[in-house]
């Protein structure tokens, strides 16, 4: 048993390395800053997230910033899957772990001065990685409330509040559990202003922008 510790350690070490590099990998703000030469930080909310851009830039462009930040936490949460699904016949706990490190890594980027977007899109590529189920239940209550509300951020932290439970419902793994309640607080956490906001009825509510 104790001969695993240190490898456990390492591979955590691995993943966590590689899946926050990835998760630094902001869409928004590479598209913003260096292909259309205007940080999308200068404006707006100042969040380098999905909801800014789409409010500073337009629809156009912003499909690249959805594809981009999914495909980064799919991708990190399917390397921390295959590391751990290799060595330890534990790919779920991999998948986990990798997609907090990349939650991280796009919320406080090492490159861009640790200020990054609030998790939403790299969140729901995690879940998307999860399961099949918890990937409906989640982004099904997550559009409802928008489309309902016109507000992203209520809609970001009641689908990351579901992640935990619909994990239980799927996996009954209390470990599993526990990383996806990170997971869940690392974006809710994000989202504390938009929560004052909501709560004064103050919120900003999502419109579709004619180009």
């Amino acid at each position: 048993m104790m001969e695993l510790i240190p490898m456990t350690v390492g591979l955590v070490a691995l993943v966590a390395a590689v899946s926050y590099l990835l998760g630094c990998c902001n869409s928004a703000l590479i598209i913003s800053k260096y292909i259309l030469h205007d940080d999308v930080r200068d404006h707006g909310s100042g969040n380098a997230g999905l909801t800014n851009f789409y409010r500073v830039f337009g629809k156009k462009k912003v499909v690249w910033v959805v594809v981009g930040d999914l495909a980064k936490a799919i991708l990190a949460c399917a390397f921390g899957g295959w590391i751990f699904g290799t060595m330890m016949g534990y790919a779920v706990v991999g998948k986990l772990i990798g997609g907090i490190f990349c939650i991280l890594g796009h919320s406080f980027p090492c490159m861009f001065g640790f200020k990054g977007g609030k998790g939403v899109l790299a969140g729901a590529g995690v879940i998307l990685s999860m399961d099949w189920r918890i990937a409906l239940i989640c982004l099904g209550v997550f559009l409802l409330i928008v489309v309902c509300t016109r507000m992203v951020s209520l809609g970001s932290m009641v689908a990351a509040a579901l992640f935990p439970i619909t994990c239980w419902t799927i996996y009954h793994d209390g470990l599993v559990v526990v990383l996806a309640c990170v997971a869940s607080i690392l974006i809710v956490v994000r989202h504390k202003d938009n929560a004052k906001r909501i709560a004064n009825g103050e919120e900003s509510k999502f419109e579709f922008k004619k180009e």
